[in-house]
C-alpha cells in the first residue's frame, strides 16, 4: 500500500498536531474542570466527553456542526432546552416539542 511509519519526537506538537490538538480540547475542555476520583471515574468522564466531542460540540472545520450530523429544528418546534452533558459540564440544545 506503500504506507511508511514516521517516528515523531516525544512531546514535539509541531511533529504530530491532531493529537495535540484532542489532547488539547479533553484537558482544556474537560479535565481541568473535574477531580478525577480514580480511574473507572476518568473513564467514565473520558467517555462522556467523547460523546459529547461527537455529538454536540460544534468544529470549525465541519462547518460549526458535530461530526454526527444535527438535524435543523425549525423555531416552531418549541422553547430551546439544555440537556447537561459531561455530568453538567457542558450541554446539548435541542427544541421541546
Amino acid at each position: 500500500m506503500g504506507i511508511e511509519e514516521v517516528v515523531c519526537s516525544r512531546r514535539s506538537q509541531w511533529q504530530n498536531p491532531y493529537a495535540e490538538r484532542v489532547i488539547g480540547s479533553i484537558k482544556s475542555e474537560c479535565l481541568q474542570h473535574v477531580i478525577i476520583l480514580n480511574e473507572r471515574h476518568l473513564k467514565r468522564i473520558l467517555n462522556s466527553y467523547l460523546e459529547y466531542y461527537h455529538q454536540s460540540r460544534t468544529h470549525l472545520y465541519l462547518d460549526r456542526n458535530a461530526p454526527v450530523p444535527r438535524e435543523i429544528e425549525p423555531r416552531g418546534w418549541g422553547k430551546v432546552i439544555a440537556i447537561p452533558m459531561v455530568d453538567g459540564l457542558h450541554n446539548h440544545y435541542r427544541r421541546a416539542a
